[in-house]
């Protein structure tokens, strides 16, 4: 198996589908998408064979079978003779894109002939020297069904040469498992980047050819809708409480009490089931009083201190990630607090965010941890923890804050005009945000969202991608709503429809990310 790309990087199936939706969310439709990875496979057919050489090409009803399409079209301007055999009937195609172009096949019935197949028994005897396999593509999990089973059986007996389009059917693209049988092709084109499970179905493959469809490496890099669907959690009807998780958050003090329960709000308008609030007893009471959602532990004292850590080591082990920093202060029995609650919390091995008062105490004694880390600064709540000042252009700064996250083994967003999130290997841009967000709270709404996904174990980079791009879009909703007048508040009702929703914020975004 070899690649025709230089560049050797792999994408998952999950990757390229949350990538496929943010570029859709950039203005690079997904029929533009296919339209560019049909025509590839149609000019790399030309560049092999004559005109006078017959062609099937085997369509699923989704994606995979819609780059079928594109191809069989583009093959007939080029004067080959392409049969299209759909696997299911033409009525029951769902995806948009894959529709569009099987009905533009339609209209070119006299050029190239289609037929459904719906049974194993109709599948049509053949004469094709050229065979393409657009059945499925990379988001196939478990065995094959008829007739899709059958016709891959059938695939493997012609003596033809076979192109499989993305990733040969019946091959996990994922892990490369043979999903009961698989289309052992010649070669196999599949776009942008290699899919992570081909490496282990190399006799499937044989030559594996990379071709570009339009996605411009930039469009990676960007955070958009694509990233909340990685990071959304599907609930069932057999959903019971605590399978979305339990959040511990810790902050307070005699002077600030809205921090926390901002932060506690905005987790419980993102899914988390329980949200406790940990704050000084008085702190406590009048937080309890905002809302009844708010389940509050009260603490001894003005302040926190060490002498806490006996009351809340129980919910420690109980919750499944702790957001600590919202208001804290920073007493000097506070930053003691601090760094003992940091070393319980590695004890018992949950993902901790850090924001605020609690980021600057654990830049005293900052260290790699043995939990997922997620630390949540601004520009000068950045310079606390790295020593140093940003420097100006967005590159430059960029690597500052990958170096600060790899140093530490964390992920880092920071919060600006553009948010950038870093952990040691991945970098991701968020344009989401109005200068309306300003206001105080914003950023611990953002906490909230952000530590609810790590309560609900979605990977750390993933979850703050996520949770700046929503905190962000509600901000943008609120601001095209009422302008820029708004209060951290506003937020939380929107949350809940950016989630269900992420496409929904391409009515209120601009193309440099601002309210229109």
């Amino acid at each position: 198996m070899r690649a025709k790309k230089k560049n050797a990087m792999i994408i998952t199936s999950r990757e390229m589908r949350a990538l496929e939706v943010n570029a859709e969310y950039f203005g690079v439709s997904l029929l533009q998408l296919m339209e560019n990875a049909g025509r590839n496979v149609a000019l790399e057919i030309a560049s092999r064979f004559t005109r006078e050489q017959k062609i099937a090409i085997f369509c699923g009803l989704g994606g995979n079978g819609g780059d079928g399409f594109v191809a069989a079209r583009h093959l007939s301007s080029m004067g080959f003779k392409a049969s299209v055999i759909l696997a299911g009937k033409g009525k029951d195609i769902r995806h948009e894109a894959a529709l569009k172009n099987w009905c533009a096949l339609q209209s070119l019935r006299e050029r190239i002939l289609t037929q459904e197949v719906t049974d194993s028994s109709a599948i049509p005897q053949l004469k094709a020297e050229i065979v393409v396999d657009a059945l499925l593509g990379t988001g196939t999990k478990g065995k094959l069904k008829p007739p899709i089973m059958q016709i891959v059986e059938y695939i493997n007996t012609l003596n033809a040469f076979k192109i499989a389009v993305d990733v040969p059917t019946g091959i996990d693209s994922d892990t490369g498992e043979v999903l009961g049988n698989a289309i052992k092709a010649n070669i196999t084109i599949t776009f942008h980047k290699a899919k992570a499970g081909l490496h282990n179905a190399k006799k499937y493959l044989r030559e594996l050819i990379v071709r570009d469809i339009g996605l411009p490496e930039e469009v990676e890099k960007f955070a958009g809708p694509g990233d909340v669907f990685l990071a959304k959690k599907p609930r069932t009807a057999k959903a019971h409480k605590g399978d979305f998780g339990r959040l511990l958050v810790i902050g307070g003090s005699e002077v600030f009490s809205g921090a926390p329960a901002l932060v506690s709000l905005a987790a419980l308008r993102t899914g988390v089931d329980i949200a406790y609030l940990a704050a000084p007893a008085k702190t406590a009471y009048s937080v309890s009083s905002v809302s009844p959602n708010l389940i509050t532990l009260q603490l001894k004292g003005k302040h926190l201190s060490a002498s806490n850590m006996a009351v809340l080591t129980p919910y420690l082990e109980t919750v499944d990630a702790v957001v600590m920093g919202p208001g804290l202060g920073l007493h000097t029995e506070t930053r003691e607090f601090v760094k003992a609650c940091v070393s319980a919390i590695e004890s018992v091995g949950k993902p901790l965010l850090l924001d605020a008062d609690g980021l600057k105490a654990f830049a005293e004694f900052k260290r790699p941890l043995k939990v997922p880390l997620v630390l949540t600064p601004h520009a000068g709540e950045y310079t606390t923890l790295a020593d140093g000042k940003l420097p100006e252009s967005t590159e430059e700064h960029i690597v500052e804050v990958q170096k600060i996250a790899a140093e530490l083994g964390a992920v880092i967003l920071l919060k600006g005009q553009v948010d950038v999130i870093c952990n040691s290997k991945k970098v991701k841009l968020n344009f989401t945000g109005n200068p309306g967000m300003t206001v105080g709270g914003t950023g611990d709404v953002l906490s909230g969202i952000v530590g609810a996904l790590l309560a609900q174990k979605v990977d750390p980079f993933e979850a703050a991608v996520a949770g700046a791009f929503v905190n962000g879009a509600a901000g943008d909703f609120v601001a095209s709503k009422i302008g820029y007048h708004l209060v951290a508040t506003d937020l939380l009702e929107w949350i809940p429809r950016i989630l269900d929703d992420p496409m929904s914020h391409v009515k209120v975004r601009k193309p440099s990310g601002t309210v229109a």
